[in-house]
């Protein structure tokens, strides 16, 4: 596993944005081959300076390395991290500490912290452990949570087909973080649409990582200014890079589940610029 770079991800401004061709739109807002086994495959993102990936430890047990791009002694020296597991059994140590994560658990890792490691309990199931990563100002204490352990939020209904239940971790009234919004959203059987009514939030950026896609199935990720949407199709364990200016919702050719990961100016989840379905175009 390389240590000496990062694959870099660039900001676009939304009057060029318009003007991609589907090939353009995917290569400046799409993560993809982020799943590779015993490899950790990171994109550092030039919204609100993100760092986005997946840890995937089958024989090995692999340590967060630090990178040239970051010019810093180790990965956390001047950042957080949250971690979501979406594989099987795996465990996360932090600074010497471990903890044994179940699908859908999440672990919070503050600034400061110098050593972070990721092993699972069967190869033959491994663990799939999501990554984001911001700039931090302030060191807060590492942080595990159950997702047995989260009340999730139910929303949708069947009649609109968008029946779904949210698990908030990192947020205000959640674990703390210096700027990390995360969370996991899981569609019911039948139900396709996420994130509906949509909406923007000009304060922060955000990474939507999809799995549980069927091999055979995709989603239909929408995005660009409410006036000037666009879409992406979307397989498993692939990312969504949704800029500040950008809507960001979806539609499955079945049920699916997605983490979604900000960074910004505050962590009001609630903090949305709702933007009426009959409005976009």
């Amino acid at each position: 596993m390389s240590v000496t770079s990062l694959k870099t991800l660039h900001s676009v401004h939304y009057n060029d944005a318009k003007n991609y061709t589907t090939q353009q739109l995917r290569e400046q807002f799409l993560l993809q081959q982020l799943e590779k086994d015993d490899a950790i495959e990171l994109v550092y993102i030039h919204y609100d300076r993100m760092i986005a990936g997946i840890a995937k430890p089958v024989a090995a047990t692999l340590s967060l390395p630090t990178y040239v791009n970051l010019k810093s002694e180790y990965f956390l020296e001047r950042r957080e991290l949250g971690i979501i597991n979406t594989g099987g059994k795996g465990t996360v140590t932090v600074d010497g500490k471990a903890f044994e994560l179940e699908k859908l658990d999440c672990v919070y890792a503050g600034k400061g912290v110098k050593e972070v490691s990721f092993s699972s309990a069967d190869a033959a199931s491994p663990a799939i452990f999501f990554l984001l990563s911001a700039p931090a100002h302030q060191a807060y204490p590492t942080v595990f949570a159950k997702a047995a352990d989260v009340s999730p939020l139910e929303l949708g209904s069947k009649e609109t087909s968008n029946e779904r239940q949210l698990f908030k971790y990192i947020h205000n009234d959640g674990i703390q973080s210096c700027q990390l919004v995360m969370g996991v959203t899981s569609l019911k059987t039948g139900s396709v649409w996420n994130s509906v009514p949509p909406h923007t939030h000009d304060r922060r950026s955000e990474v939507y990582f999809y799995f549980d896609v069927a091999a055979d199935q995709r989603v239909f990720h929408m995005m660009g200014e409410p006036q000037e949407t666009r879409h992406l199709i979307v397989a498993n364990n692939e990312a969504i890079v949704s800029a500040s200016w950008g809507v960001h919702f979806g539609c499955g050719t079945g049920n699916y589940s997605f983490i979604w990961a900000m960074a910004g100016e505050n962590k009001e989840f609630t903090d949305m610029d709702p933007t009426p379905i009959a409005t976009l175009l």
